[in-house]
């Protein structure tokens, strides 16, 4: 379960982050190759190693940042993206 209480789903366009409202749609781009996904806030996260988002697989794949499980990355809330 995830912290608002929908069941974890690896393949959904989601992501876990400690501020961030539930159900924010933020944009994010891995630095090193230019990707960028579009992620929807529904989990509290992480809190460790200096990581400040935690995508979910399916996020994780289309970024290219799978093999080594973590990337530099720049994490955008635009007001567009909101419902």
């Amino acid at each position: 379960m995830t912290a608002n209480g929908e069941k974890f789903d690896r393949r959904a366009m989601t992501a876990a982050h400690r501020t961030l409202p539930f159900d924010t749609v933020v944009r994010v781009t891995n630095l090193d190759t230019g990707k960028t996904v579009k992620v929807r806030i529904n989990d509290r996260g992480p809190y460790g190693g200096g990581r400040i988002i935690d995508v979910s697989s399916a996020a994780a794949v289309r970024l290219e940042m799978v093999e080594d499980g973590t990337a530099q990355v720049r994490i955008e809330a635009f007001a567009s993206d909101q419902d």
